[in-house]
Protein backbone atom coordinates (compact mmCIF):
# COMPACT_ATOMS: atom_id res chain seq x y z
CA UNK A 1 0.00 0.00 0.00
CA UNK A 2 1.28 3.31 -0.88
CA UNK A 3 2.37 5.57 1.60
CA UNK A 4 0.50 9.17 1.69
CA UNK A 5 2.94 11.47 2.67
CA UNK A 6 2.84 15.43 3.46
CA UNK A 7 4.81 18.14 4.20
CA UNK A 8 4.67 19.81 7.23
CA UNK A 9 3.59 22.91 6.44
CA UNK A 10 3.80 24.76 9.23
CA UNK A 11 7.57 24.16 9.31
CA UNK A 12 8.14 24.99 5.45
CA UNK A 13 6.36 27.87 6.07
CA UNK A 14 9.01 28.66 9.08
CA UNK A 15 11.96 28.10 7.21
CA UNK A 16 11.13 30.07 4.02
CA UNK A 17 9.52 32.63 6.14
CA UNK A 18 12.81 33.15 8.23
CA UNK A 19 15.00 33.13 4.59
CA UNK A 20 12.92 35.90 2.66
CA UNK A 21 13.05 38.11 5.72
CA UNK A 22 16.52 37.55 5.81
CA UNK A 23 16.87 39.03 2.30
CA UNK A 24 14.54 41.73 3.49
CA UNK A 25 16.88 42.90 6.66
CA UNK A 26 19.93 41.95 4.77
CA UNK A 27 19.24 44.67 2.10
CA UNK A 28 17.96 47.49 4.99
CA UNK A 29 20.92 46.63 7.15
CA UNK A 30 23.98 46.77 3.95
CA UNK A 31 22.47 49.47 2.40
CA UNK A 32 24.50 51.97 3.32
CA UNK A 33 27.44 50.32 2.17
CA UNK A 34 26.15 49.00 -0.94
CA UNK A 35 23.09 49.45 -2.09
CA UNK A 36 22.80 46.63 -3.98
CA UNK A 37 25.89 43.86 -3.56
CA UNK A 38 24.78 42.04 -0.36
CA UNK A 39 20.86 42.01 -1.22
CA UNK A 40 21.95 40.65 -4.82
CA UNK A 41 24.02 37.79 -3.25
CA UNK A 42 21.83 37.05 -0.38
CA UNK A 43 18.85 36.57 -2.86
CA UNK A 44 20.53 34.36 -4.76
CA UNK A 45 22.31 31.80 -1.92
CA UNK A 46 18.25 32.04 -0.80
CA UNK A 47 16.89 31.16 -4.29
CA UNK A 48 19.89 28.31 -4.56
CA UNK A 49 19.17 27.02 -0.94
CA UNK A 50 15.49 26.95 -1.38
CA UNK A 51 16.05 25.08 -4.20
CA UNK A 52 18.80 22.57 -2.03
CA UNK A 53 15.71 22.43 0.82
CA UNK A 54 13.00 21.56 -2.37
CA UNK A 55 15.78 18.62 -3.54
CA UNK A 56 16.36 17.67 -0.21
CA UNK A 57 12.65 16.86 0.55
CA UNK A 58 12.12 15.06 -2.10
CA UNK A 59 15.28 12.35 -1.83
CA UNK A 60 14.92 9.37 -0.13
CA UNK A 61 16.66 10.25 3.34
CA UNK A 62 17.77 6.94 3.54
CA UNK A 63 20.56 7.33 0.67
CA UNK A 64 22.14 8.88 4.03
CA UNK A 65 22.79 5.72 5.59
CA UNK A 66 25.52 5.02 2.53
CA UNK A 67 28.96 4.13 3.81
CA UNK A 68 30.20 5.89 0.76
CA UNK A 69 27.77 9.45 1.74
CA UNK A 70 28.60 9.41 5.19
CA UNK A 71 32.31 8.82 4.37
CA UNK A 72 32.82 10.77 1.67
CA UNK A 73 30.89 13.58 3.58
CA UNK A 74 33.55 13.29 6.52
CA UNK A 75 36.14 13.58 3.77
CA UNK A 76 34.98 16.34 2.29
CA UNK A 77 34.62 18.25 5.70
CA UNK A 78 38.45 17.29 6.66
CA UNK A 79 40.03 18.09 3.51
CA UNK A 80 38.25 21.24 3.57
CA UNK A 81 38.95 22.25 7.13
CA UNK A 82 42.40 21.79 6.62
CA UNK A 83 42.59 23.22 2.95
CA UNK A 84 41.12 26.79 4.59
CA UNK A 85 44.75 27.63 6.04
CA UNK A 86 46.12 27.60 2.53
CA UNK A 87 43.91 31.03 1.78
CA UNK A 88 44.63 34.55 3.16
CA UNK A 89 43.20 35.87 6.43
CA UNK A 90 40.08 37.69 6.05
CA UNK A 91 39.27 39.26 8.95
CA UNK A 92 41.86 37.57 11.13
CA UNK A 93 40.57 34.45 10.82
CA UNK A 94 41.19 31.10 8.31
CA UNK A 95 37.10 30.44 7.78
CA UNK A 96 36.47 31.10 4.04
CA UNK A 97 37.62 29.63 0.96
CA UNK A 98 37.76 31.97 -2.04
CA UNK A 99 37.67 30.58 -5.52
CA UNK A 100 37.47 33.52 -8.02
CA UNK A 101 34.12 35.49 -6.95
CA UNK A 102 32.75 33.03 -4.48
CA UNK A 103 33.51 32.16 -0.30
CA UNK A 104 32.22 29.88 1.37
CA UNK A 105 33.03 28.16 4.66
CA UNK A 106 33.88 24.61 5.35
CA UNK A 107 33.04 24.73 8.99
CA UNK A 108 29.08 24.73 7.87
CA UNK A 109 29.91 21.52 6.03
CA UNK A 110 31.53 20.07 8.79
CA UNK A 111 28.49 20.30 11.48
CA UNK A 112 26.08 18.50 8.89
CA UNK A 113 28.98 15.74 8.09
CA UNK A 114 28.70 15.31 11.66
CA UNK A 115 25.05 15.27 12.66
CA UNK A 116 25.07 12.62 9.86
CA UNK A 117 27.90 10.55 10.78
CA UNK A 118 26.84 10.23 14.52
CA UNK A 119 23.63 9.37 13.74
CA UNK A 120 24.85 6.30 11.32
CA UNK A 121 26.99 5.35 13.72
CA UNK A 122 24.66 5.54 16.70
CA UNK A 123 21.73 3.62 14.96
CA UNK A 124 24.48 0.60 13.99
CA UNK A 125 25.47 0.85 17.65
CA UNK A 126 21.95 0.17 18.94
CA UNK A 127 21.65 -1.54 21.91
CA UNK A 128 25.27 -0.54 22.85
CA UNK A 129 25.02 2.75 23.61
CA UNK A 130 26.41 2.75 27.22
CA UNK A 131 29.47 1.04 25.56
CA UNK A 132 32.46 3.45 26.12
CA UNK A 133 35.02 2.55 23.81
CA UNK A 134 33.22 0.87 21.05
CA UNK A 135 30.35 3.74 20.90
CA UNK A 136 31.08 6.58 23.33
CA UNK A 137 34.90 7.60 22.05
CA UNK A 138 34.10 7.10 18.37
CA UNK A 139 31.99 9.87 18.51
CA UNK A 140 33.72 11.77 20.88
CA UNK A 141 36.92 11.56 19.03
CA UNK A 142 35.57 12.42 15.37
CA UNK A 143 33.94 15.67 17.03
CA UNK A 144 37.24 16.20 18.78
CA UNK A 145 38.74 16.80 15.28
CA UNK A 146 36.40 18.35 13.56
CA UNK A 147 36.10 21.32 16.44
CA UNK A 148 39.63 21.41 16.88
CA UNK A 149 40.25 22.17 13.19
CA UNK A 150 36.98 25.01 13.11
CA UNK A 151 38.75 26.42 16.79
CA UNK A 152 42.07 27.13 14.73
CA UNK A 153 40.48 28.81 12.26
CA UNK A 154 40.00 30.63 15.05
CA UNK A 155 36.03 29.99 14.98
CA UNK A 156 35.41 28.82 18.70
CA UNK A 157 31.54 29.75 18.38
CA UNK A 158 30.94 27.03 15.81
CA UNK A 159 33.33 24.81 17.65
CA UNK A 160 30.96 24.98 20.39
CA UNK A 161 27.82 23.93 18.44
CA UNK A 162 29.59 20.64 16.92
CA UNK A 163 30.33 19.76 20.14
CA UNK A 164 26.81 20.76 21.64
CA UNK A 165 25.58 18.90 18.44
CA UNK A 166 27.30 15.49 19.55
CA UNK A 167 26.85 16.17 23.29
CA UNK A 168 22.84 16.19 22.40
CA UNK A 169 22.68 13.10 19.91
CA UNK A 170 24.71 10.83 21.99
CA UNK A 171 22.23 11.53 25.48
CA UNK A 172 19.34 11.16 22.91
CA UNK A 173 20.53 7.76 22.05
CA UNK A 174 21.13 6.61 25.79
CA UNK A 175 24.72 7.79 26.35
CA UNK A 176 25.51 6.80 30.07
CA UNK A 177 25.88 10.13 31.94
CA UNK A 178 29.03 9.82 33.76
CA UNK A 179 30.54 9.33 30.13
CA UNK A 180 28.92 12.69 29.26
CA UNK A 181 30.39 14.24 32.29
CA UNK A 182 33.78 12.65 31.59
CA UNK A 183 33.65 13.94 28.29
CA UNK A 184 32.60 17.17 29.39
CA UNK A 185 35.52 18.00 32.10
CA UNK A 186 38.54 18.26 29.87
CA UNK A 187 36.22 19.75 27.24
CA UNK A 188 35.29 22.93 30.26
CA UNK A 189 38.99 22.85 30.61
CA UNK A 190 40.02 23.31 27.18
CA UNK A 191 37.39 26.33 26.53
CA UNK A 192 38.72 27.39 29.99
CA UNK A 193 42.16 27.51 28.35
CA UNK A 194 41.17 29.17 25.22
CA UNK A 195 39.24 32.01 26.74
CA UNK A 196 41.99 33.14 29.34
CA UNK A 197 44.97 31.69 27.30
CA UNK A 198 44.44 33.49 24.58
CA UNK A 199 44.90 37.96 25.00
CA UNK A 200 42.09 39.09 22.35
CA UNK A 201 39.44 36.42 24.20
CA UNK A 202 40.19 37.40 27.48
CA UNK A 203 39.67 40.42 26.62
CA UNK A 204 36.17 39.88 25.27
CA UNK A 205 35.29 38.33 28.66
CA UNK A 206 36.28 41.50 30.45
CA UNK A 207 34.43 43.26 28.39
CA UNK A 208 31.43 41.31 28.66
CA UNK A 209 31.03 41.92 31.92
CA UNK A 210 31.56 45.55 31.77
CA UNK A 211 31.32 46.93 28.03
CA UNK A 212 30.54 50.48 28.92
CA UNK A 213 33.69 50.83 30.77
CA UNK A 214 34.99 51.08 27.88
CA UNK A 215 32.31 52.15 25.40
CA UNK A 216 34.97 53.36 22.62
CA UNK A 217 36.95 50.84 22.73
CA UNK A 218 36.56 47.06 23.33
CA UNK A 219 32.83 47.28 24.45
CA UNK A 220 32.07 49.40 21.35
CA UNK A 221 30.51 46.79 19.28
CA UNK A 222 28.25 45.06 22.58
CA UNK A 223 27.92 48.94 23.62
CA UNK A 224 25.98 49.64 20.12
CA UNK A 225 24.53 46.66 19.90
CA UNK A 226 22.30 47.60 23.28
CA UNK A 227 21.79 51.31 21.95
CA UNK A 228 20.32 49.55 18.62
CA UNK A 229 18.28 47.20 20.41
CA UNK A 230 17.26 50.17 23.06
CA UNK A 231 16.63 52.61 20.76
CA UNK A 232 13.69 50.52 18.82
CA UNK A 233 11.11 50.52 21.85
CA UNK A 234 7.61 48.21 20.90
CA UNK A 235 7.54 49.47 17.54
CA UNK A 236 10.57 50.52 16.22
CA UNK A 237 12.11 53.22 14.39
CA UNK A 238 10.81 52.21 10.92
CA UNK A 239 11.99 49.46 8.38
CA UNK A 240 15.54 51.40 6.80
CA UNK A 241 15.31 54.24 9.46
CA UNK A 242 17.73 52.63 12.02
CA UNK A 243 20.29 54.73 12.62
CA UNK A 244 23.25 52.16 14.24
CA UNK A 245 23.78 50.14 11.22
CA UNK A 246 25.13 54.14 9.65
CA UNK A 247 29.01 52.86 10.32
CA UNK A 248 28.10 52.27 14.07
CA UNK A 249 27.57 49.31 14.51
CA UNK A 250 30.19 46.80 12.72
CA UNK A 251 28.79 43.61 11.13
CA UNK A 252 24.99 44.42 11.02
CA UNK A 253 23.94 42.67 8.36
CA UNK A 254 25.96 39.65 9.38
CA UNK A 255 25.91 38.42 13.06
CA UNK A 256 24.63 41.56 14.65
CA UNK A 257 21.55 41.57 12.48
CA UNK A 258 18.80 40.80 14.99
CA UNK A 259 19.76 44.26 16.67
CA UNK A 260 19.13 45.87 13.16
CA UNK A 261 15.57 44.18 13.43
CA UNK A 262 15.46 45.03 16.84
CA UNK A 263 15.67 49.08 16.35
CA UNK A 264 13.75 49.66 13.46
CA UNK A 265 10.81 46.80 14.01
CA UNK A 266 11.09 47.41 18.08
CA UNK A 267 10.29 44.65 20.26
CA UNK A 268 6.99 43.57 17.84
CA UNK A 269 9.16 42.56 14.83
CA UNK A 270 11.87 40.74 17.46
CA UNK A 271 8.91 38.68 19.37
CA UNK A 272 7.67 38.21 15.63
CA UNK A 273 11.54 36.99 14.80
CA UNK A 274 11.61 35.04 18.10
CA UNK A 275 7.89 33.61 17.65
CA UNK A 276 9.19 31.79 14.20
CA UNK A 277 12.18 30.29 15.64
CA UNK A 278 9.45 28.77 18.32
CA UNK A 279 7.33 28.04 15.62
CA UNK A 280 10.60 25.86 13.80
CA UNK A 281 11.62 24.46 17.35
CA UNK A 282 7.91 23.47 17.93
CA UNK A 283 7.70 21.62 14.50
CA UNK A 284 10.94 20.49 14.85
CA UNK A 285 10.27 18.34 18.07
CA UNK A 286 7.06 16.88 16.06
CA UNK A 287 9.36 15.74 12.99
CA UNK A 288 11.81 14.21 15.71
CA UNK A 289 9.71 12.81 17.70
CA UNK A 290 7.69 11.10 15.14
CA UNK A 291 10.30 9.73 12.53
CA UNK A 292 10.12 6.56 11.15
CA UNK A 293 13.07 4.86 12.73
CA UNK A 294 16.48 5.69 14.90
CA UNK A 295 18.51 7.25 12.43
CA UNK A 296 16.14 9.74 11.43
CA UNK A 297 15.34 10.58 15.11
CA UNK A 298 18.74 11.36 15.91
CA UNK A 299 19.57 13.31 12.71
CA UNK A 300 16.56 15.30 12.31
CA UNK A 301 17.31 16.01 16.70
CA UNK A 302 20.75 16.76 15.27
CA UNK A 303 19.40 19.44 13.09
CA UNK A 304 17.02 20.82 14.99
CA UNK A 305 19.96 21.24 18.40
CA UNK A 306 22.26 22.87 15.84
CA UNK A 307 20.11 25.47 14.34
CA UNK A 308 17.86 26.32 17.44
CA UNK A 309 21.35 26.33 19.67
CA UNK A 310 22.98 28.66 17.38
CA UNK A 311 20.00 31.02 17.11
CA UNK A 312 19.53 31.11 20.90
CA UNK A 313 23.61 31.37 20.86
CA UNK A 314 23.56 34.65 18.32
CA UNK A 315 20.59 36.38 20.26
CA UNK A 316 22.14 36.40 23.55
CA UNK A 317 25.21 37.74 22.21
CA UNK A 318 23.47 40.72 20.17
CA UNK A 319 21.51 41.18 24.04
CA UNK A 320 25.12 41.37 25.76
CA UNK A 321 23.82 38.21 27.64
CA UNK A 322 26.88 36.00 26.44
CA UNK A 323 30.19 37.27 25.68
CA UNK A 324 30.90 38.54 22.02
CA UNK A 325 31.28 35.75 19.27
CA UNK A 326 31.17 35.57 15.54
CA UNK A 327 28.30 33.19 14.82
CA UNK A 328 25.22 34.24 12.58
CA UNK A 329 21.61 34.13 12.77
CA UNK A 330 20.11 30.91 10.93
CA UNK A 331 18.35 31.68 8.34
CA UNK A 332 18.64 35.62 8.02
CA UNK A 333 22.35 36.61 8.77
CA UNK A 334 24.19 38.01 5.32
CA UNK A 335 26.66 34.50 4.50
CA UNK A 336 25.45 32.22 1.27
CA UNK A 337 27.44 28.57 3.09
CA UNK A 338 25.40 29.01 6.22
CA UNK A 339 22.57 30.10 4.41
CA UNK A 340 22.63 27.17 2.12
CA UNK A 341 23.31 24.52 4.70
CA UNK A 342 20.83 25.37 6.62
CA UNK A 343 17.72 25.32 4.50
CA UNK A 344 19.26 21.97 2.79
CA UNK A 345 19.45 20.63 6.59
CA UNK A 346 15.86 21.82 6.77
CA UNK A 347 14.67 19.93 3.57
CA UNK A 348 16.24 16.89 5.32
CA UNK A 349 14.17 17.67 8.13
CA UNK A 350 10.78 18.27 6.03
CA UNK A 351 11.73 14.92 4.77
CA UNK A 352 11.89 13.11 7.85
CA UNK A 353 8.62 15.11 8.90
CA UNK A 354 6.64 13.63 5.89
CA UNK A 355 7.06 10.12 7.63
CA UNK A 356 5.08 11.16 10.85
CA UNK A 357 3.23 7.96 12.15
CA UNK A 358 4.26 5.44 9.31
CA UNK A 359 6.19 3.50 11.31
CA UNK A 360 6.62 0.25 10.17
CA UNK A 361 4.35 0.87 7.19
CA UNK A 362 7.16 2.16 5.39
CA UNK A 363 9.63 -0.81 6.31
CA UNK A 364 10.74 -4.12 4.88
CA UNK A 365 10.36 -6.84 6.40
CA UNK A 366 13.90 -7.28 7.24
CA UNK A 367 14.44 -3.67 8.31
CA UNK A 368 10.76 -3.73 10.29
CA UNK A 369 12.59 -6.32 12.37
CA UNK A 370 14.98 -5.36 13.08
CA UNK A 371 13.28 -2.41 14.18
CA UNK A 372 11.27 -4.72 16.54
CA UNK A 373 14.45 -5.61 18.17
CA UNK A 374 15.58 -2.15 18.83
CA UNK A 375 12.76 -0.76 19.67
CA UNK A 376 13.39 -0.62 23.44
CA UNK A 377 16.20 2.23 22.11
CA UNK A 378 14.39 4.23 20.18
CA UNK A 379 11.59 4.69 22.66
CA UNK A 380 14.82 5.35 24.68
CA UNK A 381 15.73 8.08 22.31
CA UNK A 382 12.51 9.15 22.41
CA UNK A 383 12.28 9.74 25.98
CA UNK A 384 15.96 11.36 26.06
CA UNK A 385 15.42 13.88 23.86
CA UNK A 386 12.21 15.82 25.39
CA UNK A 387 14.46 16.79 28.21
CA UNK A 388 16.91 18.24 25.84
CA UNK A 389 13.81 19.66 24.02
CA UNK A 390 12.49 21.34 26.68
CA UNK A 391 15.89 23.01 27.83
CA UNK A 392 16.07 24.36 24.58
CA UNK A 393 12.71 25.90 24.90
CA UNK A 394 13.58 27.03 28.35
CA UNK A 395 16.59 28.83 26.64
CA UNK A 396 14.44 30.47 24.02
CA UNK A 397 11.51 31.68 26.90
CA UNK A 398 14.68 32.93 28.35
CA UNK A 399 15.73 34.83 25.60
CA UNK A 400 12.15 36.53 25.15
CA UNK A 401 12.15 37.30 28.88
CA UNK A 402 15.67 39.03 28.45
CA UNK A 403 14.05 41.42 25.56
CA UNK A 404 12.50 43.74 28.82
CA UNK A 405 15.90 45.35 27.74
CA UNK A 406 13.18 47.20 25.07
Amino acid sequence: MALKLKVDEWLFAAAVGLALFGVVMVYSASAALDPLHYVVRQSIWTGLGLVAMLGAMRINYEWLRSRIVVYGLLALALLLLLAVFAFPRINGAHRWIIIGGLSFQPSEISKLALVVAIARFLERRAGNEGAFWSTFAPCVGLTGVLAALVAAEPDLGTAMMLITACGAMLFAAGARIRHLALAAAPAIICLAGLLVLVPWRLQRLVTFLDPWAAPQDAGYQVVQSLIAVGSGGVDGAGFAAGKQKLFFLPFAHSDFIFAVISEELGFFGALVVLGLFGLFLWRGVRAVLGAPDRFSLLLSFGIVVLIVTQALFNISVVLSLVPTKGIPLPFISYGGSSLLTTLFSVGLLLNISQYAGTRGTMMRTAEAQRYRDHGRQWAVSVRRSLPFMSLLLTGALSVLASLRLF
